[in-house]
């Protein structure tokens, strides 16, 4: 097929070298240069999006936020310049369910189908092609893409319509920073108590208090390696998102809303690029205490 891809940040660039390598000719752009890489491995450079959904009779988007979102599909030389009818846009970034519900009326109006499917896995599931992708949109549509999907991810679930992608990915973020969290909290608490911090980690991995976060982050807060997979201040954007859904809904997040300040206090102190398990920073400070080092 003849893909696109826009936005080769951390986590775009992997994944799109997965569409090549499944076979397809990939039109590629980004906010700077496409990675020489892409290039080497077959990958078509376009100036602009406008050029990308010109070519590309399936287009991917993985950018930052809402309106990196909202540049890439509507503004000057945008994919909606091109001739739209019978494709179909995918928007893979972590951005508002609200808007997101707009941008596919939108799109459908210009004679597309549109996607919302963002992942979960970080740099590690884009580089290994072991994402988790939560969609939103018409089941035909997703059943035509799915073969693609596939190619970035595992665990690939259609959740509902446009915007149910996007709202599963919040509450995928919520669980994220809230047990990021409590193993902060686990790993001071036993650090200052005097004992060591990596064998507690290797014990709690043996029990019902296991998990993915305590396994890769826990190590992360052990060794203090917190180059990002995923950013704190993309966590925060997260978080964002569903303190003002939770507004809208009329309902409270207060656990949420306190990592969000953790969040917070990690970038009032210069971390907003480190990893999201840097969080551990912020209990750090107040406690005075570092897990390790």
């Amino acid at each position: 097929m003849k893909v696109g891809f826009i936005g080769l940040g951390i986590m775009g660039t992997p994944m799109a070298e997965k569409l090549i390598a499944g076979g397809h000719q990939l039109y590629a752009n980004t906010l700077h240069q496409v990675p020489p890489e892409l290039v080497e491995k077959g990958a078509i450079a376009c100036a602009t999006p406008k050029q990308v959904a010109e070519q590309a009779d399936v287009i991917f988007i993985m950018v930052p936020d809402t309106p990196q979102v909202e540049e890439v599909l509507f503004a000057a030389n945008g994919c909606a310049e091109a001739p739209l009818k019978n494709k179909i846009l995918v928007d893979m970034s972590s951005i508002s369910p609200l808007e997101t519900k707009e941008f596919a009326k939108r799109i459908n109006q210009l004679g597309a189908d549109y996607l919302d499917a963002p992942v979960s896995g970080g740099e590690v599931g884009a580089k290994q092609g072991s994402l988790t992708i939560m969609v939103g949109g018409d089941e035909g549509v997703f059943g035509r893409v799915k073969p693609l999907l596939a190619l970035m991810g595992k665990n690939i679930t259609l959740v509902g319509g446009n915007g149910d992608g996007q709202t599963c990915k919040v509450a995928n973020q919520i669980i994220v920073a809230l047990t990021i969290e409590a193993v902060s909290e686990a790993l001071i608490f036993a650090s200052k108590a005097g004992a060591d911090p990596a064998r507690v980690r290797e014990a709690l991995m043996g029990g019902f208090a296991s998990s993915r976060i305590l396994e890769v982050h826990g190590e992360r807060m052990i060794k203090r390696t917190f180059e990002p997979g995923f950013r704190i201040s993309l966590h925060q954007k997260d978080l964002n998102l569903a303190l003002q859904g939770a507004k809208s809904l009329a309902l409270s997040l207060p656990n949420t809303a306190t990592c969000q300040e953790l969040f917070n206090l990690c970038a009032a102190n210069g971390a907003k690029d480190l990893d999201h398990s840097a969080l551990v920073q912020a209990l750090e400070i107040m406690a005075n205490h570092k897990v390790a080092g």
